[in-house]
């Protein structure tokens, strides 16, 4: 992965831990919310994995936000 591509991740990983704070949400907690295992959200905010369509769209549904939301046009 490209230095570029390594930021843009970090942005998204940032935004999902932000999102999730906003809404006092524990990573176990959108876990559950997401259909998504606590262990992998931990890895999402870490940068260790990077999401398909398909998870982002259970991040979404577990924080109530619309996916757009994900994404800053400043990226």
């Amino acid at each position: 992965m490209n230095d570029g591509n390594k930021i843009k991740l970090k942005i998204l990983a940032n935004t999902i831990k932000e999102k999730r704070l906003l809404k006092g949400l524990t990573q176990e907690q959108l876990a559950y919310l997401s259909d998504l295992d606590r262990t992998y959200i931990g890895m999402l905010e870490r940068c260790e994995r990077n999401p398909s369509y398909l998870t982002l769209v259970k991040i979404c549904k577990g924080l109530d936000i619309k996916l757009v939301e994900l994404f800053n046009e400043n990226q």
